[in-house]
């Protein structure tokens, strides 16, 4: 199958105007979280120039937050961009509670005042005046959701905020938020080896209400790439070690259905991580697969160009039906900061 690098169309995210390329750029990686290196050391050059290659290639919808570094990921977007600013789209986030100097308590925090200090972070970090698309992270269990909207709603009316959107949330919160102030987006973990916001109906209510799906880790980590093989492949301080998905017996479970993806990847002359792309791209999402080399990059663009019938999709949903068990995609601490 002949794809090529130029099929990047532009989409509609949600129903408030916001538009992006089929396909944004996950920046996490480039620097990691508060450990730093949670998938290897980075290079902070050639990730700059991974951005510049998407930029090249239509890619110029950026996804960051405050969390990651901390700081640093925006301050290298910052670097990255220059004076091309408006060239660029760049969504961020806030609420996992941070001081000035990164220390967190790991405490999700969506107060009004607390809202407001996070902007004017990250609006120093990234070097501009405004956000196009501005998400709580992670929901403030301990505040309301409307408290939280309705200052993100604020930052819209003074022109820091374009869009607004939440992550990781359950129907109900998505409905009491929008009610406050539309949303244009809910980004949340999907892939083929995650699942669950179809399962939970959550898709179903952004359909209803007009609200889009930005899909985050949509290559499952990584573990769609078909370059990990056993539990020992991820670096000694990879965080991936931690995650239920890729420990003991369920990794080789999950290994199992890998194969069957990339057999069916092969018949296409494709890889298998072009066609997890494109599997959600034809549900109507937006991926934004992470990568910080040009080689990865490339080859995560050209699957823009995949296009997959209702048979192809349903070959592939046969593969792993909706609510198979493939375990958990975060730890016990990290799966009770989801929203269900």
């Amino acid at each position: 199958m002949k794809i090529n690098m130029t099929d990047m169309k532009v989409v509609k995210l949600g129903s408030q105007g916001l538009q992006v390329p089929q396909l944004g750029l996950g920046c996490m990686s480039m620097t990691g979280l508060f450990d730093g290196d949670m998938y290897g050391k980075a290079d902070e050059q050639e990730a700059i120039e991974t951005i510049h290659r998407s930029f090249e290639l239509g890619g110029n919808f950026l996804d960051t937050a405050d969390q990651y570094g901390p700081f640093i990921n925006e301050q290298l977007i910052r670097k990255a961009i220059g004076n091309n600013r408006s060239k660029y789209i760049i969504s961020t986030k806030f609420g996992i509670e941070l001081d000035d100097s990164g220390k967190t308590n790991w405490k999700v925090n969506g107060q009004r005042a607390y809202v407001r200090k996070s902007i004017d972070r990250s609006l120093k970090n990234l070097g501009t005046d405004y956000v196009d698309l501005y998400y709580l992270h992670r929901l403030d269990k301990n505040t309301p959701i409307e408290e939280t909207v309705d200052a993100m709603a604020d930052l819209v009316k003074e022109g820091k905020v374009r869009y607004i959107g939440l992550s990781e949330v359950s129907s109900a919160t998505i409905r009491k938020a929008h009610q406050v102030h539309p949303l244009t987006a809910v980004e949340s973990e999907y892939s083929l080896f995650e699942r669950t916001v179809e399962q939970k109906g959550i898709l179903d209510t952004l359909n209803e209400l007009g609200i889009g799906f930005v899909a985050y880790a949509p290559l499952g980590r990584g573990f769609l790439s078909g370059k990990f093989r056993s539990p020992d492949d991820f670096p000694e301080n990879d965080f991936r070690r931690t995650i239920p998905r890729f420990q003991g017996e369920q990794f080789y479970k999950n290994i199992e259905l890998l194969d069957a993806i990339t057999a069916m990847a092969k018949e296409k002359e494709i890889t298998s991580a072009q066609l997890a792309l494109a599997w959600v791209n034809a549900k109507g999402h937006v991926p934004i697969p992470g990568t910080r080399q040009r080689k990865n990059l490339e080859l995560n663009i050209a699957s823009a160009g995949v296009n997959l019938s209702a048979a192809d999709l349903e070959k592939l949903e046969n593969i792993i039906p909706l609510g198979l068990e493939t375990g958990n995609s975060y730890d016990e601490f990290g799966m009770a900061l989801n929203d269900y």
